[in-house]
């Protein structure tokens, strides 16, 4: 009788188990257990990631400089003396926040306008005319991608610290390397392109040049050609369907291409960190670096986390804001290769 009783229970939970949980009638079925699994790694993933976020929240919202000794994820104070220090006066030098917060945005919105243009005219030109050593020219393109961005530090240093103006004195300038003083004298450094924010602005975007073209030129290849084909039958020329016919098809992908380097230029740091010397040229992500001493105990917790919080909060904010068409932009823009 028992075991005649445990094997309707038995089968019971078993179709518990495994029931399709998918909320679909036709396609691959979900069982309960796999979407229970599923649901545990995702709480798991969530947990991982919101534990630093977290800290850094609390810590910034204390009033004390020194870092707890416990590990604290709520907040057992609300100050934000922490933020309004930051924003009055953010490091010991003499920038202010909002300077600071222009160079970031400057930068940032700079470059990723600039690539976007090149970018979208040279993946215009691998997507639609066969020229000699066309293939050849792609993969060239793509090779910085293989390539670590450290890598391509150094070159690009000692390139752009070529190029300066120099007072020769009575009232003579000259541009290295292209001409020099008379008599071989130095003269008096008034420009380094190097070390200036539109030598970092060239440097970040030869690296956003490739991917940008790359994910450009896969979605202009799923643009009809008979369109511009009509548009030469209604007697456009090229660089009229390419600004009224190609630009506007292309619209949401160049506004995803346009955000997504916009969040890889604002959080740049190698590159502005090496070249960069002035303080007034230092950007929001220089600044946090530059509040960590050489001890722990020397570093102002709760004005660095409160930094970091305010560093991250636009990137945050435009990527949540724009979430699926980040996502979607990338999967059609690999549709073609």
């Amino acid at each position: 009788m028992s075991a005649t009783s445990s094997a309707p229970k038995k089968n019971l939970l078993v179709r518990f188990l495994t029931m399709n949980t998918s909320g679909q009638s036709s396609g691959r079925d979900l069982p309960l257990w796999r979407q229970l699994l599923i649901q545990i790694l995702c709480l798991f993933i969530l947990a991982t990631v919101m534990f630093p976020i977290m800290y850094i929240v609390t810590l910034s919202l204390s009033s004390k400089t020194t870092r707890p000794s416990s590990l604290q994820l709520i907040p057992t104070e609300i100050s934000f003396m922490a933020y309004k220090q930051v924003l009055d006066h953010p490091t010991g030098n003499p920038v202010t926040f909002i300077q600071l917060l222009r160079n970031s945005v400057g930068l940032s919105v700079s470059v990723g306008l600039v690539a976007l243009l090149v970018a979208v005219t040279a993946a215009y030109a691998f997507s639609r005319f066969n020229f000699k050593m066309r293939e050849v020219l792609m993969v060239l393109v793509f090779l910085p991608l293989l390539m670590q961005g450290v890598g391509l530090v150094t070159p690009l240093y000692l390139l752009l610290n070529q190029v300066k103006v120099v007072d020769c004195g009575q009232g003579f300038t000259a541009l290295m390397p292209l001409m020099a003083c008379d008599g071989g004298a130095k003269g008096r450094l008034l420009f380094n392109l190097r070390d200036s924010l539109l030598g970092v602005g060239i440097a970040i975007t030869a690296g956003a040049l490739p991917f940008a073209i790359w994910n450009l030129k896969g979605y202009l290849d799923t643009i009809p050609k008979e369109l511009e084909e009509a548009a030469a039958i209604d007697g456009a020329d090229t660089n009229q369907t390419f600004w009224k016919i190609i630009l506007p098809l292309a619209a949401p992908q160049l506004a995803v291409t346009f955000f997504i380097g916009f969040i890889g230029n604002w959080q740049e740091f190698v590159t502005s960190w090496l070249f960069l010397s002035q303080p007034k040229d230092y950007t929001l992500a220089m600044t946090l670096y530059n509040m960590t001493g050489q001890y722990a105990s020397s570093i102002p917790w709760n004005r660095f986390a409160a930094m970091a919080v305010i560093v991250a909060l636009p990137v945050a904010v435009v990527y949540i804001a724009l979430q699926k068409q980040i996502v979607g932009g990338l999967t059609s823009g690999g549709v073609k290769g």
